[in-house]
């Protein structure tokens, strides 16, 4: 069951567990575009994406008239997403602006994302010669553009990558991460979503859903 936040006679607002893919095809079996539909006996219309393993809030719509519309108002910046990454490693500063061109099928293009630092600690393991430390933080993220795995590449490039990413972080480190905290899936989630609803700037929020 995909826990929905809020309806209105346009949208929903879900909350996307992680591993299940937005949009079906060949070799998915589950997706939010079939299971969703299934769920609400209704046929849903994507407006946009999320990553499988990305967990969080995203918006479906009910019908083409609405899926126009709100992928103009996600795509006008008007709506705002925060995300939250638990990352191994530690930022050059407590918050700043990341501007790194991403390719994307083939070609560079500029991308732009904010960050601010909310937490920072560090987990003990034994060593053959000791003991080590696994520096971690918890980084909230806003993005100025939509490139894909945008915040993936900008934190690895940052030598800060997120928890559990196998594509874009540390190979080495997620091995000791699944071995000590039990970290076992990327852990990146969008948390927070602000966008026009009746007139007014509504805010929506789920919990940050990491070993913490």
């Amino acid at each position: 069951m995909i826990p929905v936040i809020y309806e209105n006679n346009e949208i929903f607002i879900i909350d996307k567990p992680a591993g299940l893919a937005v949009q079906g095809g060949q070799g998915v079996v589950h997706s939010v575009d079939r299971d969703f539909a299934e769920q609400t006996e209704q046929k849903v219309y994507l407006v946009h994406r999320l990553d499988k393993d990305t967990s969080g809030l995203m918006v479906v719509a009910k019908n083409p008239v609405a899926a126009g519309k709100w992928t103009k108002l996600i795509g006008s910046k008007i709506v705002k997403k925060e995300y939250a990454a638990l990352c191994a490693g530690k930022m050059p500063s407590k918050s700043g602006v990341i501007r790194e061109d991403v390719v994307q099928h083939g070609d560079s293009k500029a991308a732009v994302t904010h960050y601010q630092v909310e937490k920072e600690w560090s987990v003990p393991y034994e060593t053959e010669n000791g003991t080590g430390e696994i520096p971690l933080c918890l980084i909230k993220l806003q993005l100025e553009t939509g490139r894909m795995h945008q915040i993936r590449i900008h934190l690895a490039k940052n030598n800060c990558p997120i928890a559990g990413d196998d594509q874009h972080g540390n190979f080495k480190m997620n091995k000791l991460l699944k071995k000590v905290c039990k970290i076992k899936r990327l852990q990146l989630a969008a948390v927070r979503l602000t966008l026009p609803l009746e007139g007014i700037e509504r805010v929506f929020e789920v919990p940050t859903p990491f070993i913490m």
